[in-house]
């Protein structure tokens, strides 16, 4: 297990500048006002994920495919959602479903959803890793752990997931010791629940962290049935004001 600091703790400072990576909003047809959010110029957006139907779908679908354009038109990297089920989906099924991405969509990378976090796992993901930048020039990859892995995950990732869960865990969190070797752009958080009066105090615990990603939301998940990430968050505006600005206080 990796040893935990005190968010308290953290090396990274409050000078951190952050910016936004979206989990995967809804379908384009139910959410087609979040969808051109993202593309509001000045909107500090890394990247967006685009999931289809738990991936790229059967068929191309032509309202992701234009949401997908608006997107990368607008300067905002688009990921493919691959589940790779902690390890358990068959190599080939996960390499299949990003070669549609990439052909039917013109993805910029992958974000590999429910990633393993194990050191026996690591050889497994670190092939599918070296496949996928052989697949996509300069593909973006980042680890949907939700948690810290063991440190070799991150020699294969651009980022990784480091946090992903309710607010309420997230106010008393740790940190790995060895996040402080990389620099805040190699580390993402997603949280939920966030309360609109404790958006400042979430995005100081992710500076002092180190995390150069972030996702905060009011929604929650009610006791895991519904996925927290497909709306917007109430305070839209405010995060992006905040984040766009550097303002923290």
């Amino acid at each position: 297990m990796p040893h935990l600091t005190s968010a308290a703790a953290g090396t990274a400072g409050t000078d951190l500048q952050v910016g936004l990576g979206v989990p995967g909003y809804a379908h384009p047809l139910v959410a087609p006002a979040q969808w051109g959010e993202l593309t509001r110029p000045g909107a500090p957006v890394h990247w967006a994920v685009l999931n289809v139907a738990g991936g790229p779908g059967i068929r191309l679908d032509p309202h992701c495919l234009e949401a997908a354009g608006r997107l990368r038109n607008a300067g905002v990297r688009v990921l493919g959602h691959l589940d790779v089920t902690y390890g358990a989906r068959p190599f080939a099924e996960v390499i299949s479903d990003a070669q549609r991405y990439v052909d039917w969509y013109r993805v910029g990378g992958f974000l590999l959803h429910r990633c393993p976090t194990e050191r026996a796992a690591l050889p497994e993901v670190r092939r599918a890793a070296t496949t996928l930048r052989a697949l996509l020039d300069d593909a973006h990859l980042v680890f949907g752990h939700g948690t810290h892995p063991c440190p070799g995950y991150a020699e294969s990732a651009d980022q990784l997931v480091t946090f992903s869960g309710a607010w309420s865990d997230y106010r008393w969190s740790q940190v790995a010791e060895w996040t402080a070797d990389y620099p805040p752009e190699r580390f993402c958080h997603f949280v939920h629940g966030v309360p609109r009066g404790h958006l400042d105090e979430a995005l100081r615990i992710a500076r002092w962290q180190g995390a150069g990603t972030i996702y905060f939301t009011d929604s929650t998940d009610r006791g895991g049935r519904a996925d927290p990430w497909e709306t917007m968050p109430g305070y839209w505006d405010d995060i992006v004001s905040r984040i766009g600005t550097g303002v923290s206080e």
